[in-house]
């Protein structure tokens, strides 16, 4: 018999609507029953692709027995972390200052007024990892509450204001400058690991932002050992398990240094984020592999994650017919069924690693082992006849592999998330000059904004024909930043003006008078704490994605009341982003716009005129992470402020660049126009 869970649009809820627990959603009809009833809440927190929820879900969830303890003693409440990020953040705090640490599933204990008195994250069947059974945690809190209900009311009272205590974000009294870069690059150097990429070590996880930063870090005054960090890292993943050699696509992160065993799951924002940093990359450098990675990445995001409709879905699942990547693993003969024998599977076994034993599990994840020319060289090739042999080998397997049982799909829309693939689309769009791209990003907004906005107000999530949830900052500000990117790509003045309408909001509505922006709405409902976020990962923080978005706005339309609220908040995070950087990657990106030299870039005339596109194009093939580029008719409605007194010269597409507060002279030459974007 289903559960109360049944009605909720959320893949990772209906996952959970057969379980014997009595599951409620958060709302005022489940806060209000434990309240009358007296009963502390059990509240557990996941997502749809997260690999030890379904373990927590099959041992203790879908336990008859653990579900009549946990419906007897608790009122019992389940969240997608997705869908309600507030309620993520607040109870994550909790947990992490409990216990030292967090993750998912999970699973915090609440007064009956919602206030965190005992958490943690996965709790066994049975004592096992120093941790103590699941049961004997529900019958001892349980009994905590009937005999001493005063002390655990404390315990959440005191969490609570913990919880509570919001960064002010003031901001200082000095002006924003570059001197916070150096630090910031040196302590990345500090952390670098010089083998294999990235920072950190086991689990470790893609930090695209880092990239971002080390690109716009070259980018700036030539930091050589920045674009080498930058490029060795972002290699060093693709020939790794953490791509998908066969379908393109990144995993949630690498449970091993090595970039080597993924933790399969795949997430739309990893993948849109790796797309950009990727994307940039290739425009500093030339280099046609980073290219391709990111040809392979839109490909697999259009491939499987993308809606009839337009909009993008959130998750692939780890698991596959009960077992973590089983979709994509190979056993030797499944690799030699397929390719057969012969150069093909002589070629790919070299190039991919495929042994007998296997790599994982008596399997193979497939990594790249060995580049082309090594391979040219062993099986005496040319390099163009390695290419186009593994090329095909990899349709092969990848074909096979499309019989398999897939993983599951968590096919909800985020606005946040998909703000972020927008950003990835529209910018590969110009860059590579993709009509397939451009009209998949075109696609991608008319969705957003006509399915995600219910009257007159954004949403947070969207699934089988219905939008939930007010959205919150990241949800404004990312599809804020998706839309200018946009607007950028095709010059349609309705995508601008749909990014001001998010700006708007979030100066209106989420604004704190202590300095930056709160998560949510000012009219959103009452929790323990209104949330703030501020640090960057694995997403940008709302605060780091409404200051670019504002800074974005105010290079385009020159209002101060835009520039003054960012600047002000990069001020307060200036110290902490040039101290902690690859946890304020984001901030340091918007801090780097902020002090610029920004480029505005305006074009005037028809954008469909084959002139105005070899101007344009001109910006969009290099790595101008400070310009903004307006274009059109200048008396087109809805056109920023930047395409005032922007007429064609001798009816010719003219190009208008200032820098800072000076501008060069107009221009129909398309080398004149190069000159002045080098100069």
């Amino acid at each position: 018999m289903a559960n109360r869970l049944a009605d909720e649009i959320s893949p990772y809820l209906l996952q959970h609507a057969e379980n014997p627990v009595d599951w409620h959603p958060w709302g005022p009809e489940a806060l209000a029953l434990a309240e009358a009833q007296d009963k502390p809440i059990f509240l557990s927190i996941g997502y749809a692709a997260c690999h030890w929820c379904h373990v927590m879900a099959h041992e203790s969830f879908e336990d008859p027995e653990t579900a009549s303890l946990m419906n007897e003693h608790f009122v019992n409440i389940k969240v997608d972390r997705e869908e309600r990020p507030d309620l993520d953040s607040l109870y994550m705090d909790a947990v992490v200052a409990m216990t030292g640490q967090g993750g998912w599933p999970m699973s915090v204990f609440l007064t009956p007024d919602a206030k965190p008195f005992y958490g943690g994250t996965y709790f066994p069947p049975n004592r096992r990892f120093n941790l103590p059974s699941f049961r004997e945690l529900l019958i001892g809190l349980a009994e905590k509450w009937k005999t001493d209900p005063a002390g655990v009311r404390k315990v959440g009272e005191e969490l609570s204001a913990r919880v509570g205590a919001v960064p002010p974000l003031v901001p200082q009294e000095s002006q924003l400058d570059d001197s916070i870069f150096p630090p910031a690059a040196e302590a990345l150097f500090r952390t670098f690991d010089w083998n294999h990429g990235g920072w950190g070590r086991a689990p470790k996880f893609p930090q695209p932002m880092a990239v971002e930063f080390l690109l716009r870090r070259h980018a700036r005054g030539g930091d050589r050992l920045a674009l080498d960090m930058a490029t060795r890292t972002l290699r060093s993943m693709a020939t790794g398990g953490i791509y998908d050699q066969l379908g393109g696509g990144f995993a949630r992160y690498s449970v091993d240094e090595h970039w080597l065993v993924p933790h399969f799951e795949k997430m739309l924002y990893d993948n849109a984020q790796l797309v950009r940093a990727y994307l940039h990359a290739w425009q500093v450098t030339g280099d046609r592999s980073l290219l391709e990675v990111v040809e392979t990445c839109l490909g697999f995001m259009l491939r499987e994650l993308r809606d009839p409709g337009g909009g993008f879905y959130s998750s692939l699942d780890a698991d596959s017919e009960g077992e973590e990547g089983k979709y994509y693993l190979w056993s030797w003969e499944e690799v030699r069924n397929v390719l057969g024998d012969g150069q093909a599977l002589d070629l790919f076994r070299a190039a991919y690693g495929v042994t007998e034993a296997g790599n994982f599990e008596g399997r193979n994840i497939l990594f790249r082992a060995l580049d082309d020319p090594a391979l040219a060289v062993r099986f005496s090739l040319p390099a163009e006849s390695v290419a186009s042999q593994l090329a095909a080998a990899r349709q092969r397997l990848l074909s096979a592999r499309a019989g398999r049982i897939r993983p599951g799909l968590d096919d909800k829309v985020l606005t946040g998330w998909n703000g972020l693939a927008l950003v990835a689309l529209a910018e590969a769009a110009r860059a590579i000059g993709s009509e397939e791209y451009l009209q998949a990003a075109q696609r991608q907004a008319d969705f957003l904004l006509t399915n995600l906005i219910s009257a007159g107000r954004l949403n947070r999530s969207w699934r089988a024909g219905q939008a939930r949830h007010s959205a919150y900052l990241e949800d404004h500000a990312s599809l804020g930043l998706g839309l200018l990117a946009l607007y950028q790509a095709d010059f349609d003045p309705r995508w601008f003006q749909a990014a001001v309408i998010q700006a708007e909001e979030i100066l209106s509505a989420f604004a704190d008078p202590q300095g930056g922006f709160f998560d949510t709405r000012h009219d959103h409902e009452t929790l323990i704490a209104r949330p703030k976020s501020v640090q960057d990962s694995p997403i940008p923080s709302g605060n780091t994605l409404a200051c670019m978005l504002l800074l974005q706005l105010g290079a385009f339309e020159g209002e101060s009341r835009y520039i003054e609220p960012a600047e002000s908040v990069l001020r307060a995070i200036a110290p902490t982003a040039a101290q902690y950087p690859t946890a304020f990657a984001g901030w340091l990106c918007a801090i780097d716009f902020a002090l610029g030299p920004q480029l505005q870039l305006a074009i005037g005339g028809p954008p469909d005129d084959p002139a105005f596109h070899s101007l344009a194009a001109l910006a969009n093939r290099r790595f101008l992470p400070n310009l903004v580029m307006a274009g059109g008719l200048p008396a087109a409605p809805g056109a920023p402020r930047l395409m005032v007194d922007r007429p064609m010269h001798g009816g010719k597409p003219t190009a208008y660049l200032c820098t800072g507060f000076s501008c060069r002279l107009p221009t129909s030459s398309p080398d004149d126009l190069a000159d002045q974007l080098l100069g």
